[in-house]
C-alpha cells in the first residue's frame, strides 16, 4: 500500500476531508446529503423527547443534545455518515442518578463519561471489540428493547382510560403507515396526528409540559470533591462503554453497508469530546444512533460528514421553531412510538424456535445471561461483562476437551520408549489436567528406558502450560526416568526456555 493510503487508512482524515470537498462542490451529491440530514433531523424528534422522558429531564434538554451531538461529531468522529445523538441506552444508565441527585449531577456524569471514553479510546478499548461474541451483542440489543419497553410501563398505570386507545392509534400508525409510504418518518406522523387530536378534542390526557428552557452554556454545580465523584464515576463509567459499545458496533455496520474502513479509535475519543461538549451545554449525553444512522446511510445514500453536520442543524432549527409545540404532545404518543422502537430493536430471529434449535446451546445461554443481567442491573455494561465472561467461560471449557494425550511403546535405537502423543492447544484450562494423563509408575518399570513427549500437534499459549511440563518432567525424575519434549514450534520453544523451572 503506497505511503499516502496507509495513512489514509489509518487517520481516515485526508480522505473524509477529499469526501466533504467532493459534496460541497457537487449539486447533485450536496442536494443528497441536505435531505439525508433533514429526513434524520425529523426522525430524531420523537425519538429524542421520547429518550429525554427515559431519563426524566426535559424533553428540550435531549433535542438540543442531539443538534450538539451531531454537530460536534460531524467534525471529529471517526466514522462519515453516522448519526450521534440522545439514545435510549444512555437514558437508561444514567436515569438513576437523575432521579436521585438531579440535573447538575447528571451533566457532571456526562462530561466525566466523555473524560472516560478519551482515556479508553488512547489505551486502545478498540482492539477489545474483536472480544465480544456476536450472541452478546444479540443480548445487548435485546435487553436494551426489554429496558426500553419496561420504561413505558409505568406511563400506562393509572392514566386516564383515554391514554390506550390514543396507545393503540400510535401503534397502528408507526406500524402500518410505512406499508404505505416511506416519504415521512411513521413516528413523526403518530406524534402530530395525536398532538393536533388531543389539542383539537380537548382530551384530559398526561403532555410533555413546559419544563424549562432550552439549554444554553451550562456549568454543573455541584461540590468538586471525592464523595461527588463517587456518586457519579459509576453512572460515567457504565454510559461510556455503553456509548462506545453501540457507537462502534454501528461503525462496523456502516463500514460493512458502504464497503469503506473507519478509523474506531478516533471515533472512540470523538464521542467523547462529543459528550464533553454536549454536557457543557446543558445536555443529556448521547452516543450513534443504529435507526437514524441507517434512515442516513442505507434510505437515504449519504456518505459524508455533509449529512451529519446538516442533521443536527435542521433539528436545532425545527426545535427553535416548534419550541412551544412540544408540551402539549400527549405522553401517550411518546409510548407508542417507543413500543414501535422496542419491538424494531429486538431481535425476533434470536429467539425463534427454528433458530434455538440449530444454536448451540452455549451460544443461546450467553445471550440469555447478557439479557438476564441487563434486565435485573438496568446496566446494558454489566451485562455485556456478565454476556463476555460466560462466553469465555464456556469456550474455555470446550476448548480444554480438545486436548488429548496418547501412550504408546515403541523401539527406539534398541530402546524401549514410552511415547506420549498430545494433541491440542494447551493453555490453563486444557493443561490442568495434563499432569494426571501419564503413566508415571508404569513408565518406571525396567522395561521402559526413557519418555518422549510429543508437543508437534500442539501449541504452549500461557505460564500454566510451562508450570504444568515441569511438574510432568519433576515426576518422572523422581522415578528415575528422563522426560524429552520434542515437536515444540518456535515460540513454544522460547516461552519455555524463559519461563521452564522458574514457576514451581
Amino acid at each position: 500500500m503506497p505511503a499516502r493510503s496507509a495513512r489514509d487508512a489509518r487517520t481516515g482524515t485526508p480522505q473524509q476531508l477529499q469526501s466533504v470537498r467532493a459534496t460541497l462542490r457537487s449539486p447533485r451529491r450536496l442536494k443528497t446529503e441536505a435531505l439525508a440530514g433533514l429526513v434524520v433531523a425529523l426522525a430524531l424528534i420523537p425519538e429524542a423527547i421520547a429518550f429525554s422522558v427515559i431519563a426524566g429531564v426535559d424533553p428540550r434538554i435531549g433535542l438540543f443534545a442531539s443538534f450538539i451531538m451531531a454537530v460536534t461529531i460531524s467534525f471529529v468522529g471517526g466514522r462519515p455518515a453516522m448519526i450521534s445523538a440522545a439514545t435510549g441506552a444512555v437514558a437508561l444508565v444514567i436515569a438513576p442518578l437523575m432521579r436521585s441527585h438531579g440535573l447538575d449531577h447528571l451533566i457532571a456524569a456526562v462530561i466525566l463519561a466523555g473524560v472516560f471514553q478519551i482515556l479508553l479510546a488512547v489505551l486502545g478499548v478498540t482492539r477489545l471489540m474483536r472480544f465480544i461474541p456476536r450472541s452478546v451483542m444479540v443480548g445487548f440489543v435485546n435487553a436494551l428493547a426489554l429496558l426500553v419497553f419496561m420504561a413505558q410501563i409505568p406511563e400506562l398505570i393509572g392514566v386516564p382510560w383515554m391514554v390506550y386507545p390514543l396507545v393503540t392509534v400510535g401503534l397502528v400508525i408507526v406500524v402500518g403507515l410505512p406499508r404505505i409510504t416511506t416519504a415521512v418518518p411513521s413516528p413523526l406522523v403518530a406524534i402530530v396526528v395525536l398532538t393536533l387530536f388531543a389539542v383539537l378534542a380537548g382530551v384530559d390526557v398526561p403532555t410533555v409540559q413546559d419544563k424549562g428552557q432550552l439549554p444554553s452554556l451550562f456549568i454543573p454545580n455541584v461540590p468538586m470533591t471525592w464523595e461527588t465523584f463517587q456518586v457519579i464515576a459509576p453512572f460515567s463509567l457504565s454510559m461510556a462503554l455503553v456509548g462506545l459499545l453501540e457507537s462502534l458496533m454501528t461503525a462496523k455496520l456502516v463500514d460493512d453497508i458502504t464497503d469503506t474502513r473507519s478509523n474506531k479509535t478516533r471515533e472512540s475519543w470523538g464521542q467523547g469530546v462529543a459528550n464533553i461538549v454536549t454536557g457543557f451545554f446543558g445536555g443529556m449525553g448521547g452516543c450513534a444512533v443504529i435507526g437514524q444512522t441507517m434512515i442516513n446511510v442505507k434510505g437515504s445514500g449519504a456518505r459524508s460528514r455533509v449529512s451529519t453536520f446538516l442533521a443536527g442543524v435542521f433539528l436545532l432549527v425545527l426545535v427553535v421553531t416548534l419550541g412551544d409545540v412540544v408540551g402539549l404532545i400527549p405522553m401517550a404518543a411518546l409510548v407508542a412510538v417507543m413500543i414501535f422502537v422496542s419491538a424494531i430493536t429486538f431481535d425476533w430471529h434470536s429467539i425463534a424456535p427454528r433458530t434455538l434449535r440449530r444454536m448451540p446451546k452455549s451460544e443461546t445461554g450467553v445471550m440469555l445471561i447478557t439479557v438476564a443481567v441487563v434486565s435485573v442491573t438496568h446496566n446494558l455494561a454489566i451485562g455485556v461483562g456478565a454476556g463476555v465472561l460466560a462466553a469465555m467461560a464456556l469456550f474455555a471449557r470446550r476448548v480444554a476437551h480438545f486436548a488429548t494425550v496418547e501412550r504408546t511403546v515403541v523401539e527406539l535405537n534398541g530402546e524401549t520408549v514410552a511415547k506420549y502423543t498430545v494433541d491440542g492447544e494447551l493453555f490453563f484450562a486444557s493443561s490442568n489436567d495434563l499432569y494426571t494423563q501419564f503413566e508415571y509408575a508404569l513408565d518406571a518399570e525396567p522395561d521402559i528406558s526413557r519418555v518422549i513427549v510429543d508437543l508437534h500437534a500442539s501449541h504452549l499459549w500461557d505460564a500454566s502450560t510451562i508450570a504444568v511440563l515441569d511438574s510432568v518432567t519433576e515426576k518422572y525424575r523422581r522415578h528415575g526416568r528422563d522426560v524429552e519434549l520434542i515437536g515444540l514450534n518456535e515460540a513454544s520453544i522460547q516461552m519455555r526456555q524463559r519461563l521452564a523451572g522458574k514457576l514451581n
